[in-house]
């Protein structure tokens, strides 16, 4: 079974910058879609960015032009870079398959945008 490990968030001002990874324990991106998705409280999980095993990307509209995704292969860890990060971010952030069966979730990784 595989399985994923967030981390990097932590507490940022508004319009700060964080790089969350995920780190899976074989190798999985070359082979399916991966995404990464966030849960902000009293909120249904969403995905906001997700990357082809081709490389295409794709974001949520409320991300685009702000967050970018990409992966490393040989390191089995997908990123999610984040600039210009803005209140409404707040929430905790997953990484799973962008379509088809899950994984199962890891913890995540909190990301609270705040002054």
């Amino acid at each position: 079974q595989v399985q994923l490990v967030e981390s990097g968030g932590g507490l940022v001002q508004p319009g700060g910058s964080l790089r969350l990874s995920c780190a899976a324990s074989r190798s999985i991106f070359s082979s399916y879609a991966m995404g990464w998705y966030r849960q902000a409280p009293g909120k249904q999980r969403e995905l906001v960015a997700g990357i082809s095993s081709g490389g295409s990307t794709n974001y949520a509209d409320s991300v685009m032009g702000r967050f970018t995704i990409s992966r490393d292969n040989s390191k089995n860890t997908l990123y999610l870079q984040m600039n210009n990060l803005k209140p409404e971010d707040t929430a905790v952030y997953y990484c799973n398959r962008r379509s088809g069966p899950v994984y199962p979730w890891g913890q995540g990784t909190q990301v609270t945008v705040s002054s």
